[in-house]
């Protein structure tokens, strides 16, 4: 299991650089080249909700992002500083609790996680005291390819 890690700014144009990154690594993993838009596209819906939810939230800490290579899948993780709210409820609910000012934070948050949800079929979206954390998972088509 190789595992590529990425740390960034929580600034929008930072977001680019991620998708690029990300979608180097899935090739070298051996997802399907006809996939590698759909990951490119959700790996920019993740650091941008998460660029977008560090900068509401006031927090200085980076994006962090993690491609990791498995025999048969390829994972991204990408994890946001905001800790948990109320009862587990995530940085969804933190941004409940903030009140009526972040109704709108809420519905583009809601936004990009249906927008990841049509473009990857495996998504787990979790939250804990560390931070928020959206997992997508592909199948990988070849081994490996080393460049």
């Amino acid at each position: 299991m190789a595992t590529v890690e990425l740390r960034f700014s929580a600034l929008p144009e930072h977001v680019r650089t991620a998708r690029l990154v990300a979608a180097a690594v899935a090739r070298r993993a051996g997802v399907d080249e006809a996939v590698l838009d759909e990951v490119r596209l959700a790996v920019g819906e993740a650091c941008s909700r998460a660029v977008g939810l560090h900068e509401s939230h006031d927090i200085a800490a980076p994006v962090r992002v993690l491609l990791i290579e498995d025999e048969k899948k390829f994972s991204i993780e990408v994890g946001d500083g905001v800790p948990g709210g109320p009862g587990g409820a995530g940085a969804q609910g933190a941004a409940q609790a903030e009140g009526v000012a972040d109704g709108d934070a809420e519905g583009e948050d809601e936004m990009g996680l249906a927008v990841i949800s049509g473009l990857v079929d495996d998504v787990e979206v979790t939250a804990g005291q560390e931070g928020g954390m959206i997992r997508m998972t592909w199948p990988t088509t070849t081994a490996a390819v080393l460049p």
